[in-house]
């Protein structure tokens, strides 16, 4: 906690330790009984109105305003005790308004902790490891399985599946061959790859979304406070009020007893109340709101972004069907497949046995497995030779494989082929998936009243626009890098729109954090996506975010009934002031009546949400 934190939540503390000294010596009727209050006064409260006063000149009129002249009078009219209930009061509010705000986002902080740190670079026959900012243009680097591209290159040496979901979202591995490009930030899943770099670290994709996510966070206006816009009419009505007082009586005391009874605490403790409140409900219901401006702004969007894979899809390749070369049943073969698939660590492996698992089907026992990395694995099931893998792998021990399968027509996705007892046999089709609740939540927003959902993608367009279709979006783009999302989102905002942005990746980071209002999904760790958003789901549910947005809007309305409502009290007893019947003293606890009121009603934002509360605040 840094001293500023330290100094904003010990000045209330402060405040009320020496209101309540001062309280227990006028009670034993001490002759220093005042003393207290005049320290806290002055310690606490003449630097909170100086501050105030800072803030005047700099052209910031807001409802510190009010606060400030009632500790200068009650100064000026010897009366501690009111004063110091005021500090108590403004100071508290600012502090509650620190504590909702949460902390501030550590996401260029996290991507840069992700970032690769050193390399393998080739000179000759020697292999060095350098720096990731000793690379130079053409540099001959070795990945090694299980090593982050450090840079942008061109593979120029291996056959392996690499990683690149991080940087485009596609949640199937890139097949690396000779001049295959892979983008720095990836990773290597298999076996080593020799690659020629083409940029610098500095200069490649994942510093670039390192950039970009910075930029974005720096150009994001803090949102301003719900107490200084209503301040703009409520505190020339309070000055107005005080005059009145003054012109018709003549006595400074009523118009201290104005100032102090209008101090407008409803302004400064509503809203964070009704903000913590919110907030600690999303936390119930596995949704954290990273401070309350991301609760407010969820509620305002108006156009909604979705990120396709992770976020309406599942994100993960699973076996989509299974073509068999003459047309029988397909259970026989996945059943032996699955059974060396068992023994294997291809990323693809669990996908091919939790198939046949869906499908009822009894795996059996496999011998002798063997994997070749990054082509296939071959073992013997029932005494019969089982292949599966890419068609070179297969046709080895299968020789008519390729005119076999090449008299099936062209295969597009991410294909294994099988063979058994060297015949080809069949060719397992793997894609993502529609999560099941994705349709509803779409329906959702839209009842919600979102006029405008889009759907970006760094998959092949034809794969976006397909998701798309399912799900009634009629906007879509595919092949989108982080910068291609990030630029989408300016675009609707310079069109007036408050865009409201839910991915998963790390691809996704610099969109999250331009939108007005970011959701990440979480459920597996989160990473950057997580730090870069304001609002996560912590559950692996899409249908979740509806009842975040309808949250968000009920915790606005709350604190703004808050607020409406003690300001009507704060005016009634601005009039009874006014007119003589209400002290200094009697102002100042009135004010604390109608705070502690406000806090009350502010606090139902806390309550079970209703499965329809989704009106517009």
């Amino acid at each position: 906690m840094t001293t500023s934190r330290h100094l904003i939540y010990g000045r209330p503390v402060g405040a009320a330790f020496l209101l309540l000294v001062g309280g227990v010596a006028h009670l034993a009727d001490r002759p220093w009984a005042d003393l207290p209050w005049w320290a806290g006064l002055l310690i606490v409260g003449l630097p909170m109105a100086v501050r105030t006063v800072i803030g005047m000149l700099r052209g910031r009129f807001a409802a510190d305003v009010v606060a400030a002249l009632s500790v200068v009078t009650a100064i000026a009219l010897v009366q501690p005790l009111a004063g110091l209930v005021i500090v108590l009061m403004q100071t508290g509010g600012e502090a509650l308004d620190r504590y909702a705000e949460g902390r501030a986002s550590e996401a260029v902080r996290t991507l840069e902790a992700d970032a690769p740190r050193s390399a393998h670079r080739r000179s000759g026959a020697a292999l060095e490891e350098i720096a990731v900012d000793q690379i130079r243009v053409d540099d001959l680097l070795l990945v090694r399985p299980g090593e982050m591209v450090p840079c942008d290159g061109i593979v120029v040496e291996g056959d392996s599946s690499v990683d690149t979901s991080r940087l485009t979202g596609e949640p199937l591995p890139v097949h690396a061959t000779a001049e295959t490009s892979l983008p720095s930030g990836s990773l290597n899943l298999e076996s080593p790859l020799t690659l020629r770099s083409t940029r610098v670290a500095a200069e490649s994709q994942y510093a670039l979304i390192v950039g970009l996510v910075r930029s974005a966070q720096a150009s994001k206006a803090p949102l301003q406070r719900e107490a200084d816009r209503w301040a703009v009419w409520f505190t020339p009505l309070t000055l107005v009020v005080c005059a009145i007082a003054w012109l018709v009586s003549g006595d400074p005391l009523r118009v201290l007893a104005v100032l102090v009874v209008a101090t407008p605490c409803p302004l400064i403790l509503a809203a964070p109340v009704a903000m913590i409140g919110g907030i600690d409900r999303g936390a119930r219901l596995g949704m954290i709101f990273r401070h309350g401006t991301a609760l407010e702004q969820l509620g305002r969007a108006t156009v909604a972004v979705l990120d396709k894979t992770g976020t309406v899809t599942v994100g993960r390749p699973e076996v989509e069907r299974v073509e068999v070369l003459d047309g029988s049943s397909a259970d026989p073969i996945l059943a032996d497949v699955a059974a060396v698939e068992l023994g294997s660590g291809h990323h693809l492996a669990r996908s091919v046995v939790a198939a046949a698992e869906s499908r009822g089907v009894a795996i059996p026992a496999a011998t002798g497995i063997l994997e070749g990395a990054g082509r296939g694995v071959i073992g013997t099931v029932g005494g019969r030779t089982v292949s599966v893998g890419s068609l070179s792998w297969i046709s080895e021990g299968a020789p008519t494989a390729v005119e076999a399968f090449a008299a099936q027509g062209d295969r597009a996705g991410l294909v294994a082929y099988v063979a058994i007892a060297g015949r080809p046999v069949a060719a397992l089709h793997f894609a993502d998936r529609l999560r099941p609740e994705a349709a509803t939540t779409v329906a959702a927003l839209r009842a919600l009243g979102f006029h405008r959902i889009l759907l970006l993608s760094g998959d092949h367009a034809a794969h976006a626009a397909d998701v798309a279709e399912k799900l009634g979006i009629t906007e879509v783009r595919g092949e989108l890098l982080p910068g291609d999302k990030l630029t989408a989102v300016r675009e609707l905002q310079a069109d007036g729109e408050r865009v409201l942005m839910v991915g998963d990746g790390t691809n996704d980071a610099p969109a999250l954090s331009a939108a007005e209002a970011g959701v990440a999904l979480a459920a597996h760790g989160g990473g950057v996506s997580a730090e870069a958003a304001g609002l996560v789901l912590l559950q692996d549910d899409l249908g979740r975010l509806p009842l975040a947005i309808a949250l968000s809007r009920r915790t606005v309305r709350v604190a703004r009934q808050s607020i409406g409502a003690g300001l009507g009290l704060s005016a009634t007893g601005m009039v009874f002031a006014a007119m003589g019947l209400l002290t200094p003293v009697a102002g100042a606890l009135t004010q604390e009546i109608i705070d502690v009121a406000v806090i009350l009603w502010a606090l139902r934002a806390a309550a079970p949400l209703a499965p329809l509360a989704v009106a517009s605040p």
